[in-house]
């Protein structure tokens, strides 16, 4: 017989897909590693895995104990999926701008979910960095997480993300694009491609409201990039220590207009329903094209699944009260 001894074992080994309708302009193929299909539903399940379980090495966690961690949603879902299994408590912090379909899935996996503004500096009491930093001192026998800038992130994807995509795609991988947010998945995947073929181009996806384009390019973090966007799961407003932008050999910007309509599209050209984070991770390879050439082979990395954003991304009249529909 063949089956897994618990849902956490089939975390990984996600498919690559063609795309095909959405990249007909560009002169190469296109893949797409497809992380929905981890069990929580995104790429976030690999290092929430990694994260709990070398803190257990560490002995930064002890049973029983409780898990607190700042998210947008998908890593506090993969922190559910082990804190279950493995028997501990979990407390997700959680900003305000994301979707309520993401807060009402960690409440049904049995999470405590602390919903903080969105529009507050870092540094701010009330924003959900200082919230979950303040649950961390004030609950016993706890350990906060903060995948920002814990190195198993980057890990996870090392050990497990980037040799998949190597594999599958028999060594011929020229391009990797994916989203940036924790910068655990870029610098994972984006380590592990370079050590097998140092002329791997390595793109992230920003989003306008964010600090990392400029960053790489100019070596300068300017508070005047930070403003409020509504692309979730990317971009940030501080400079996670998982971010290596020695790996990554350039950002592109993805408007919040064009990452919604472009989830759409993939779902309705592509029989692709995906999150948010995808929309803005295609429109990205689109906008990259100058760089591909006949015979490159790109892979871009897709986050997350459309069930958590039927209420946003996927509903018309929020699209039209955002101004993303005509």
């Amino acid at each position: 017989m063949k089956y897994a001894e618990n849902i956490l074992d089939t975390i990984g080994n996600t498919p690559l897909v063609k795309l095909n309708r959405l990249t007909s302009d560009l002169p190469c193929v296109v893949l797409a590693k497809y992380e929905t299909f981890n069990p929580g539903n995104s790429v976030k399940d690999r290092m929430a895995l990694q994260m709990i379980e070398d803190a257990e090495a560490s002995g930064v966690l002890q049973p029983g104990g409780t898990i607190i961690e700042a998210t947008s949603g998908n890593t506090g879902m993969g922190l559910a999926l082990a804190a279950t299994v493995k028997g501990y408590k979990l407390i997700c912090v959680i900003s305000d701008k994301q979707s309520k379909e993401k807060i009402d899935i960690l409440r049904a996996m049995g999470s405590e979910v602390h919903v903080c503004p969105t529009d507050v500096e870092p540094s701010d009491p009330r924003s959900y960095y200082s919230t979950a930093k303040r649950l961390a001192k004030e609950v016993p026998n706890s350990w906060y997480v903060n995948q920002y800038d814990n190195p198993s992130n980057s890990k996870a994807h090392f050990l497990t993300t980037g040799p998949e995509i190597w594999e599958q795609t028999d060594g011929k991988i020229t391009h990797f694009v994916v989203g940036v947010g924790t910068g655990g998945t870029i610098s994972g995947v984006g380590r592990f491609l370079k050590s097998k073929n140092s002329n791997i181009k390595i793109w992230g996806v920003d989003t306008y409201g964010s600090v990392f384009k400029k960053y790489h390019e100019t070596g300068v973090f300017d508070p005047n990039e930070i403003y409020p966007y509504s692309t979730e799961g990317i971009g940030e407003d501080i400079l996670p220590k998982n971010v290596d932008f020695d790996i990554i050999d350039g950002f592109t910007k993805v408007t919040d207009k064009d990452a919604a309509v472009y989830t759409q599209r993939l779902a309705k050209e592509e029989a692709m329903f995906l999150g948010n984070s995808a929309g803005a991770a295609i429109k990205g390879v689109l906008q990259l094209k100058e760089h591909f050439k006949k015979d490159d082979l790109v892979v871009v990395l897709f986050h997350d699944h459309g069930s958590r954003y039927v209420g946003k991304m996927f509903n018309d009249d929020w699209m039209r009260e955002k101004g993303f529909l005509d």
